[in-house]
């Protein structure tokens, strides 16, 4: 209970004393406290007011994330998770401790029969939370520093073959289906980035578009010929004035969502007896054989977007064929 009075205290300064002031205070605190007990009245509007002021601070940060351009999709995972955090721990925001949230993160781990990968992504907005926290004066210090990243086993993640691209290609029924199907081989873009495409980002003469990815950041990427052919096709038979590339096959025509693609594309799979296919294994598939080929990782990384480089190395998976060949080439 000392420490949640210390945390209190701390967080009502944060309008009139810096940070550096604040741990200083926390350390006197700390040393002072430690010859005396603090007990806690319960008052329900007390908490009422902490459930308020809970909110409040999320949707603080929520607008925060959506100026840095996070999409409707990743706003709404980091808003599920904080609120199952906070109703879980059931604490003003400052008073949390780390030991409130490894206890967290430990119980919904076994309650929820999680993979460890989730768990970590879970971590990952806590942090992202808690350091925004910090940034904006509410908290003196992050929970989350002392929660490391969650060890994760690292396993080599499928890819389509030739003969898998082909029998889905011979699965669509639709020349719709087929330019949707082409365009995501051969420039590895995000379903995403697919949906918000319209008609006048396409310049088919040179064979390229311009997609809108993360960040609200514009790239250019490369069709082949092969997509070039179905999409005039399709839009040929397009009889509808939508100004989006892919719409729906029936009235009103309206633009196909990221949902409505993964449908699609899983459905593909399945008659094509082909395990595990949706949109994100394409781009994985692009970037894979582009490396494979001999393409630098640096353009690769360019087209798929990424920031960082180790960012396509973990998309990109080595030709374990190639690996061999080279071994035997270089070494004998």
């Amino acid at each position: 209970m000392n420490e949640l009075f210390i945390k209190e205290l701390l967080y009502k300064t944060k309008d009139f004393l810096d940070n550096n002031q604040r741990i200083k205070l926390e350390e006197i605190l700390t040393n002072l406290f430690s010859k005396y007990i603090v007990t806690k009245i319960n008052d329900e509007s007390e908490t009422l007011q902490v459930l308020k002021d809970n909110e409040q601070i999320l949707n603080q940060f929520l607008s925060a994330k959506e100026i840095e351009g996070c999409s409707d999709r990743t706003l709404k995972y980091y808003k599920d998770n904080i609120n199952k955090m906070l109703d879980s721990i059931n604490k003003s925001i400052n008073e949390i401790t780390t030991e409130d949230l490894r206890k967290y993160l430990s119980d919904y781990k076994e309650n929820a029969n999680i993979s460890t990968v989730t768990i970590d992504n879970i971590r990952r907005v806590m942090s992202s939370f808690f350091t925004w926290l910090e940034t904006e004066d509410y908290i003196v210090k992050s929970p989350v520093r002392r929660i490391h990243k969650v060890k994760v086993a690292k396993k080599v993640k499928e890819t389509l073959t030739d003969e898998n691209l082909e029998k889905l290609r011979d699965t669509c029924s639709n020349i719709r289906d087929l330019a949707m199907l082409e365009l995501l081989i051969s420039t590895g873009m995000r379903v995403g980035e697919l949906t918000r495409l319209n008609i006048s980002d396409l310049k088919l003469q040179d064979r390229s578009c311009i997609v809108l990815g993360k960040g609200n950041s514009e790239r250019e990427v490369y069709f082949n010929a092969k997509s070039k052919m179905y999409i005039e096709k399709y839009l040929e038979k397009r009889k509808d004035n939508n100004e989006a590339l892919f719409v729906s096959l029936i009235k009103p025509y309206n633009r196909l969502k990221i949902l409505g693609i993964e449908i699609r594309i899983r459905q593909l799979g399945r008659n094509a007896n082909i395990s595990k296919v949706y949109p994100h294994k394409f781009r994985r598939t692009m970037a894979t054989m582009e490396i494979d080929k001999g393409m630098p990782v640096e353009q690769v990384q360019k087209l798929l977007g990424h920031i960082k480089i180790d960012t396509t190395m973990h998309y990109a998976m080595v030709n374990q064929n190639n690996v061999k060949i080279s071994h035997r080439k270089y070494i004998g």
